[in-house]
């Protein structure tokens, strides 16, 4: 795509020297940094299934291991929006490559660790140098490919986008089961090479600019790194601290909140801001964004509360919930190639609501689990979700990015990609003190209803008690009426999970609504309605 309006880093399509588009370096370009993509996504859930083992291996403690993934995301949103200033300096091959390089590093690194303290380090370098991979190949699906065959970058985005969080705790469980956990992260020196090799050497689509060197805005460089570090602490860490009774907490977010303004003030004045965020002005834009967090929720919400479920409740190994996740990866590899192609043919809106509305549906099948559920009861659960994720998020991409001008693309990316990890992030929390409290609020109405008192309970416990006394346990009375508590508590969790599930329905149907705001989008013209018109002319 030409640059225009004087913007000499809007990417460019590479071309033969007839004038026609260059497949060969386009497609092998875009696909190495699809790679890298993958990766620096795939990163942030492999370890979920595993953290176990990486908590035994370094020395954590229960508090310290989950750190391991919030290190990594910390320092990724404060790249993600930044990535797209350092595109227009540097151009988006050298970005690129720089972040993916220092991946490489990082993740060979982290594997390496011998101590909490040491991962938690390697960890935030890994995704603070990782977070320019993301968004600079949405940025450069829109820009580098013509009009005609952006839906198909869109598609291949997508299924990356939707693929590797769900791909995350399957490959990580079955790595660290035949291997170790070191291999969560040695497993990235491979395809990080391979990406190096293919963008250095096929993916020149653009040039920087030098002169937005001058003048680069520190002030609001460090603005928008307290506010996006400070609001991810908050939304990490908030479930697990007792929000604002914590002081740290408190602190914090009125820090967030302060800085935050800042920001957007400075943002807004400065004659050469990091991020755009007049982009804000397009309704398409704006909508995109909200519909675009509501994916990243229905995709890391219920990536959250199935393998959660699985191992809290049916005790499932980690090898044993990655390949009940399985069917949700299958399903978003298996649409995404036929949303591309009907979503050529129609209104964008049509999928958005097809594919918000099979998400909610998918969601609630999950409100009334039980603690029967294993493999098969999950499948409709994750078909839907899964089809309707990947349906979603390829229409609601490309609508967002359809009305705006070319020099925007690159903020519009971050701005994008950034909304999806934020909220994300956000619901892990909301789920996480929705399970919490939502367990012992069942656990009080169940208590009520079924007392130690009442003459079926303490016909259950004399049940037990006679099995104990069977099985020859020296305390029999004492152990059914632990049994009986234990039955009562597990009861509650499921009923919390149900709760999770409902939340992220109520969600999905909400986004499907909004999307019928949206402007229909102008359908980009195929090679042979352009190819008539010039010969009309």
């Amino acid at each position: 795509m030409a640059a225009q309006g004087g913007d000499a880093t809007v990417a460019q399509t590479p071309t033969t020297a007839s004038g026609e588009v260059n497949w060969t370096m386009l497609l092998i370009g875009f696909g190495g940094m699809a790679i890298g993509q993958f990766m620096a996504i795939l990163d942030i859930q492999i370890v979920a299934a595993s953290l176990p083992q990486i908590q035994a291996g370094v020395g954590a403690s229960a508090d310290q291991v989950s750190w391991i993934q919030t290190a990594y995301l910390i320092p990724e949103v404060v790249m993600i929006p930044l990535s797209a200033y350092l595109s227009r300096l540097w151009g988006t091959r050298l970005v690129f490559m720089m972040s993916c390089a220092g991946f490489v590093v990082m993740s060979v690194i982290a594997g390496l660790s011998t101590s909490i303290e040491f991962m938690i380090v390697a960890r935030a370098l890994q995704g603070f140098v990782g977070g320019a991979m993301v968004p600079t190949v949405f940025a450069t699906a829109f820009t580098a490919f013509p009009p005609d065959k952006r839906i198909m970058a869109n598609v291949a985005t997508g299924m990356i986008v939707t693929l590797a969080p769900t791909v995350g705790p399957i490959l990580g469980g079955h790595l660290t089961e035949w291997l170790s956990w070191r291999w969560l992260f040695f497993i990235n020196v491979g395809p990080g090479l391979l990406s190096l090799f293919l963008v250095g050497r096929y993916a020149n689509f653009d040039k920087g600019d030098p002169k937005l060197a001058t003048g680069f805005d520190w002030f609001g460089l460090i603005a928008m790194a307290t506010f996006l570090m400070t609001m991810q602490y908050v939304v990490e860490e908030g479930s697990k601290d007792d929000w604002f009774n914590d002081g740290t907490i408190l602190w914090l977010t009125v820090v967030a909140v302060i800085s935050g303004g800042t920001f957007i003030w400075r943002t807004l004045a400065y004659h050469q801001p990091l991020v755009q965020l007049r982009a804000f002005k397009d309704r398409n834009f704006t909508l995109g964004i909200m519909m675009t967090a509501v994916s990243g929720m229905s995709l890391y919400g219920g990536t959250f509360l199935m393998p959660l479920y699985l191992g809290r409740i049916r005790q499932f190994s980690a090898a044993e919930v990655g390949t009940t996740m399985l069917v949700s990866g299958i399903c978003m590899f298996l649409t995404g190639p036929v949303v591309g192609r009907v979503a050529r043919t129609m209104d964008a809106r049509i999928p958005m609501v097809v594919g918000f509305s099979m998400v909610a549906w998918g969601m609630w099948l999950g409100h009334d689990i039980t603690g029967d559920w294993g493999f098969w009861e999950f499948a409709s659960l994750q078909a839907f979700r899964g089809c309707g994720v990947m349906i979603a998020m390829i229409a609601t991409s490309q609508l967002t990015m359809s009305t705006l001008p070319p020099h925007m693309i690159k903020d519009a990316s971050g701005l994008m990609n950034l909304s999806r990890n934020t909220a994300g992030a956000i619901v892990l929390a909301f789920l996480s003190t929705t399970l919490t409290t939502q367990t012992a609020n069942h656990m009080n109405a169940l208590s009520s209803k079924v007392s130690i008192a009442s003459v079926d309970a303490q016909a259950m416990i004399a049940g037990l008690t006679q099995r104990m006394a069977t099985m020859g346990v020296a305390d029999p009375d004492g152990a059914a009426r632990k049994a009986f508590q234990y039955m009562l508590n597990k009861q509650a969790s499921i009923l919390a999970f149900g709760d999770g599930f409902t939340i992220l329905a109520i969600a999905g149907g909400l986004a499907a609504c909004l999307a019928l705001l949206a402007r229909p989008a102008k359908t980009p013209p195929t090679a042979a309605a352009l190819e008539a018109a010039a010969e009309a002319h």
